[in-house]
């Protein structure tokens, strides 16, 4: 099922489908041929680079906010990895997606959460010995946070084994359900199904938020580079979360 899903990314990235338009009315020889799929490739490629229809597919696509209760401290958050990357020297950066740890140190400043637990392996589909979990654990002790409130999961290489390996840590400790779940907005919905899937009995806590939130305007329908690589970002929730669904838990 990992090595489905990555094949599957790729097919399905909208601009996969525009480059196989073009190339084949560079190949086909009869101009009408060739005029149509032109048209359809200019009409995929707008379609897929300005900000409306991203905005309004990330609306529907957001999982519903929950409140947390203000009085209460959970006992632990378990925040999916995916928020930094590896230098060639095989060191370690924060990336665009930070904010889960940023929101994990403030869910742990603020006493809403007593202990953390990271949940990350090496996604590759060539692995070495490198693991983010690890890292990340490095990156919280330098920070002065308790090792007695630190979960290391480094194991795992996407969101089905993210849940799976958290399950059988949390089932070490003496830690009381629920527990809040910390990642992007656009990974939450692929989340919450894969964890109740496997019985963890987790709550929402969203964040990093990049597409959805911003108002209608000329802006929405000017075309952005940046929005064609947004799409594949959706694109691969999707793909994982129809592979989610057909798992076998």
């Amino acid at each position: 099922m990992f090595v489905l899903s990555k094949v599957l990314l790729f097919i399905t990235f909208p601009i996969t489908w525009v480059f196989i338009i073009f190339i084949s009315a560079i190949i086909l020889k009869k101009p009408h041929v060739k005029q149509r799929l032109c048209i359809v490739g200019v009409l995929l490629l707008y379609t897929f680079s300005i900000p409306f229809f991203l905005n309004v597919y990330a609306k529907l696509w957001s999982y519903p906010s929950t409140s947390l209760n203000l009085h209460k401290t959970y006992s632990c958050a378990i925040i999916l990895g995916g928020f930094s990357s590896r230098k060639a020297d095989k060191t370690g950066y924060f990336n665009g997606a930070a904010d889960r740890f940023i929101q994990a140190l403030k869910l742990k400043a603020t006493g809403k959460a007593s202990h953390l637990l990271i949940t990350s392996g090496n996604a590759s589909l060539r692995p070495d010995t490198t693991s983010e979990g690890v890292w990340v654990g490095r990156q919280l002790k330098e920070l002065n946070i308790p090792d007695s409130s630190i979960l290391i999961e480094s194991k795992s290489r996407n969101t089905i084994e993210n849940a799976l390996f958290t399950r059988q840590l949390l089932k070490t400790q003496n830690l009381k359900p629920p527990y809040l779940l910390v990642t992007s907005d656009f990974h939450m919905r692929r989340a919450m199904l894969i964890f109740k899937h496997t019985g963890i009995d987790v709550i929402p806590y969203t964040c990093h938020y990049i597409a959805g939130t911003d108002k209608i305007s000329l802006n929405s329908f000017w075309p952005h580079s940046d929005v064609l690589y947004t799409w594949e970002i959706y694109t691969k929730e999707l793909v994982g979360y129809v592979v989610a669904r057909l798992h076998k838990y």
